[in-house]
């Protein structure tokens, strides 16, 4: 019996037999359905987007004379003679004849009387499987399939192959999904007709039969007609939701904030430097949506060292020329405390007020803050996550800037902006983000980026260095020391874990306290106490001790211009867009800079790849294709909350063209009917329920 989930209660009827429990469908019971969660598939929805990884031919062909070794082959044959085994642990054998050639069936731990029913001696059978040789004859071990020439005419030419997992088969997974196609409803068309038609795309569910039941190799790949439709149903489903969001976040009347550039000028006028030409750009894209009455949403993307940070002052400075208030938030407290210390020699020489809240503030000291920013005393405040909990009232907030914008997902995004009316929001990241990602991730965002470098900065030379040679890169080190320099040591672990082989950052502090004077060598890492982290840091900063160990909690916003050298302990256990960040820690300065990758060898390909791209280029966006290239999209950000979908059948590599068009197609179907309450609208809402956006509904209903 199927039932409604109790978990959304909007979702149509047609829909309910898709969303019921796996164990509904016939010959799945508890146990087995637990082997089916670990495909990710707990409901028959799931069976019919998870997509076959290969195909069989299973074409019936002549003879098998010609097969290629362990090549599938399928036969029409003659059954010879039987000879069971003549010892335990011998295999039973059937010899067969086909149209071209002799052979053996094969088979082990096989009951006799069963072989003799499936296999009677003179008759014929067709039989699939690969082809193998042994003693110089021609064998096939386990069929695949036995059939008699009846049950042969129901054999598809082409088997679809899925992913496994432990305790389930292909047959069984194949007979799942069969079931689940068959709960498959007409539903009505959600996608743009001429759309469909330019692109020849079939029906949804006839898309689905072709998807399970291919016609050979190409029906799985992804310029299949069918297989781009299921791929753009999910991305479209996915820019709704972006666009969706995007809606709710400006709506209600938005503030337009117009500053005088009094302040903004005054800045500019102190700094000994001319801002980039992609800093200019950037600076009067977000001035001109500060100033329109929609409320912004702008994703401000640049490389390591491209300057955001002044970008984002000039933002914020923007907000306090309105007569308001700006707010930056950060994902760590290190990092909020590093942005207090760079924006405060510019918020001096622009002559504003500046306040730093994070929840080490306690008591009184946390009561002023408070006081002053109610008052509208504090023009600008930076913090954490503090800065948006119960108690903190601004005057009058214009601007959030949101750094690292990747760790924020747009549920997140959308409660930015409940701390004032009509809010602007800019959101920062130093992670380089490929086109394609950028609109799976931020597709709700306009985006600016800084694709040039301040004057001065200095390239890095980056090496590989097996890590038997460790002992000369410490020699290295104690000679830099030695002569002033200062250098990041970033190690995988904090401590060492009998489960890993990975140094930690702990034990490396020790030896080099002891290579190179313990007066030398500071540690930090994430599980240490924040005033120690902060001692730590500042007396790296302030020169005190001169090699800073750490993890990678300074992978982002440490900024410390005198550093020259970063060493990366086990570099092959990084992702290359992480590498980068790490790297962009040096370079910062007028000094010349060394990044030195450590690895073990041997390298496999894939980490050798990412290393040798790494020492090629410095250009982050270069970097972060080829990372897509070399991972995929599942974790190029380098976090778990990176806010991108998991899609079943797109792929954001080889679909990049689908979601651009679907952000547009979504964009133009909310113009149009802004609550999807027309034919159209009602046909994606079954789209959305569909692919899981049953909180996408949500939010277009205002719930």
């Amino acid at each position: 019996m199927v039932t409604k989930p109790s978990q959304s209660p909007g979702r149509p009827e047609v829909l309910w037999p898709l969303f019921a429990e796996i164990a509904s469908l016939p010959g799945i019971g508890e146990k087995t359905a637990k082997l089916y969660a670990k495909l990710g598939a707990t409901r028959p929805r799931d069976l019919l987007f998870t997509a076959p990884t290969g195909v069989i031919d299973r074409r019936i062909r002549p003879s098998i004379a010609g097969a290629a070794l362990d090549e599938v082959a399928t036969v029409e044959v003659e059954v010879g003679a039987h000879h069971p085994p003549n010892a335990k642990g011998r295999p039973y054998r059937v010899m067969v004849r086909d149209a071209g050639a002799e052979f053996i069936l094969t088979f082990f731990r096989a009951h006799e009387d069963w072989l003799r029913r499936t296999l009677p001696t003179g008759q014929r059978r067709v039989v699939s499987g690969k082809v193998e040789i042994f003693d110089g004859v021609m064998q096939m071990t386990h069929p695949d399939h036995v059939l008699t020439t009846a049950e042969a005419e129901a054999l598809p030419p082409f088997e679809p192959v899925y992913p496994l997992t432990a305790g389930l088969g292909q047959r069984q997974v194949a007979k799942a999904v069969a079931a689940a196609l068959a709960l498959a409803p007409a539903l009505p068309e959600w996608l743009d007709p001429p759309l469909k038609a330019r692109e020849g795309w079939p029906d949804w569910r006839d898309a689905l039969g072709v998807l399970h039941a291919p016609d050979g190799r190409m029906a799985l790949s992804h310029s299949s007609p069918a297989r781009r439709r299921l791929a753009y149903d999910e991305v479209l489903a996915h820019a709704l939701t972006l666009a969706l969001a995007r809606a709710r976040m400006r709506r209600g009347r938005g503030r337009a904030s117009s500053g005088d550039r009094r302040l903004r000028d005054r800045l500019l006028a102190a700094l000994p430097y001319s801002p980039t030409g992609a800093q200019s750009r950037a600076a009067a894209e977000i001035e001109a949506d500060m100033g329109a009455s929609d409320r912004m949403l702008r994703l401000l993307q640049g490389d390591v060292g491209a300057g955001k940070t002044l970008v984002a002052m000039l933002a914020l400075l923007t907000a306090v020329e309105a007569g308001g208030q700006g707010a930056l938030m950060a994902p760590t407290e290190i990092l909020a405390r590093q942005h207090f210390a760079s924006l405060s020699p510019l918020a001096e020489a622009a002559g504003v007020r500046l306040a730093l809240l994070t929840g080490r503030d306690k008591g009184g000291a946390r009561a002023a803050k408070l006081t002053a920013l109610t008052a509208g005393e504090t023009d600008i405040l930076i913090g954490t996550h503090a800065l948006f909990q119960k108690g903190v009232e601004f005057a009058d907030l214009r601007l959030v800037v949101v750094d690292e914008q990747h760790r924020f997902g747009v549920r997140q995004r959308i409660e930015l902006t409940q701390k004032g009316a009509g809010v602007d929001v800019l959101s920062m990241t130093a992670t380089p983000i490929p086109r394609t990602l950028a609109l799976a991730s931020h597709g709700d965002m306009d985006i600016s980026v800084l694709d040039e470098k301040p004057p001065g900065r200095q390239p890095i030379e980056t090496r590989m260095i097996n890590a038997d040679r460790l002992d000369d890169v410490v020699a290295r080190l104690r000679a830099a020391v030695a002569a002033g320099r200062r250098a990041y040591w970033v190690c995988p672990l904090v401590e060492e874990s009998a489960a890993s082989d990975m140094v930690a950052a702990e034990d490396r502090a020790a030896a080099l306290r002891i290579a190179l004077g313990s007066e030398n060598v500071a540690l930090v890492h994430g599980q240490m106490p924040p005033a120690e982290k902060d001692s730590a840091m500042a007396a790296f900063a302030s020169g005190a001790v001169q090699v800073l160990v750490a993890t990678t909690v300074i992978e982002v916003g440490v900024d410390v211009p005198e550093a020259t050298i970063m060493v990366i302990e086990q570099a092959e256990r990084f992702g290359l867009a992480q590498l980068h960040q790490l790297r962009g820690r040096v370079g910062r300065g007028g000094e010349a800079s060394t990044c030195l990758l450590l690895y073990r060898g041997p390298l496999g390909d894939a980490a050798r790849a990412r290393l040798s791209v790494l020492r090629e280029t410095e250009d982050g966006f270069r970097i972060a294709e080829e990372d897509l290239k070399l991972r995929g999209a599942g974790d190029l950000l380098g976090t778990a909350q990176s806010g991108l979908p998991e899609f079943r059948i797109a792929d954001l590599e080889a679909d990049g063209a689908l979601m651009r068009i679907a952000q547009s197609d979504a964009r133009l179907v909310l113009e149009r009917e802004p609550r999807l309450d027309g034919a159209r609208g009602e046909a994606l809402r079954v789209l959305l329920y569909l692919h899981d956006r049953d909180a996408t509904i949500r939010y277009l209903d205002g719930a």
